[in-house]
């Protein structure tokens, strides 16, 4: 084992688009576990858009985080000491960790509880359609858009791990139509014939509107948000009635800086349409994980559901991987892979 610890700290808060420059790559010594907890050597980091919010200064659903603090994330790391009889030499888990080398970890804490990452499949699994991102368009779509079958449905940020995930979930489901929105003629090509989506309007080319009213004339019965912005207005403009829409996330904002992004023009299409709007947090369905994970474990034998993810390689890599969320370099789910394991 190394005694050289890398580790990715803030350096200074973002005023927009994040980047490399906002962090800086530290050496640290190599961390010894105390009392009930683990040291792990990190395999893989995982990204999502929600942690660009983390470096804002304003209050969210989690405390910011603090200039000169390790960022972290959703990781999969490799047991080498254990000071806890549940994990033992050799276990990999599924946690939230500094992006750095090595992590000391204790159950309990953190977002999400420490859980052992099954080799049956791949590990990078336990990220894309065994992860968060994928728990989100399931309670996102079924508990929160209460999609049923012959519905229109519409998704922003289709070519996203969670955007992916709700046009495959969408189609299980029985929805008579699914269109993706995404960005660029690649983007758009990639959510039809790789992912599940009927149809795909590129927001960077096309009339957005008028694209809409020629792929659902008849409307649209659920909208999946993931971006805001003139996207969801030119949403609002064609709900079917009683259509539902789910505020799942806010990418067009870029999540930079604090203080809430303009709000939609066409919120009135609600009443009109006698449609709703809601947003929720994943944690709000953590009682029912263990059903879905069941649900999804099987979609995916049977076909169903399949694994999208880009993968790039290097600790050193880690901020670009977060810029690349917003910069339009992903398809399905972002991963860096820090180290193999034994």
């Amino acid at each position: 084992m190394s005694t050289e610890n890398r580790q990715w700290v803030l350096k200074s808060r973002p005023p927009g688009i994040v980047g490399p420059e906002h962090f800086e790559l530290k050496n640290t010594s190599v961390p010894e576990p105390g009392d009930g907890e683990i040291l792990v050597r990190t395999l893989y980091l995982s990204f999502d858009p929600t942690q660009r919010g983390w470096l804002n200064e304003g209050p969210g659903y989690m405390d910011p985080l603090k200039i000169g603090a390790p960022m972290f994330g959703s990781g999969l790391g490799q047991v080498l000491k254990s000071n806890d009889p549940a994990f033992k030499e050799g276990d990999v888990v599924n946690g939230m960790m500094a992006w750095q080398d090595y992590s000391t970890l204790k159950n309990g804490t953190g977002l999400m509880p420490l859980q052992k990452v099954s080799r049956d499949h791949p590990l990078t699994w336990a990220f894309s359609v065994f992860g968060i991102t994928t728990l989100t368009a399931y309670f996102g779509l079924q508990e929160v858009g209460q999609v049923k079958e012959g519905d229109v449905v519409l998704i922003s940020g289709a070519a996203g791990a969670t955007g992916s995930a709700v046009a495959e979930i969408a189609k299980i489901r029985g929805a008579s139509k699914v269109i993706g929105v995404a960005g660029g003629a690649e983007k758009c090509k990639w959510v039809v014939e790789e992912g599940a989506c009927d149809a795909a309007i590129d927001y960077k080319s096309d009339d957005m509107e008028a694209k809409l009213r020629e792929l659902a004339p008849n409307g649209v019965n659920v909208f999946y948000d993931n971006t805001g912005g003139p996207i969801l207005d030119a949403a609002l403009a064609n709900l079917a009635q009683g259509a539902r829409v789910v505020i799942c996330g806010g990418i067009a904002s870029g999540y930079s800086g604090w203080g809430m992004p303009d709000g939609p023009k066409n919120y009135l299409f609600l009443i009109l349409k006698s449609a709703r709007m809601e947003g929720f947090l994943l944690f709000n369905y953590a009682s029912k994980f263990p059903q879905a994970i069941a649900d999804i474990g099987k979609w995916v034998k049977e076909g169903k559901l399949k694994v999208h993810e880009t993968v790039s390689e290097g600790l050193e890599n880690a901020p670009l991987a977060l810029q690349g969320l917003f910069t339009g370099k992903n398809k399905g789910k972002t991963i860096l892979k820090v180290a193999d394991p034994t």
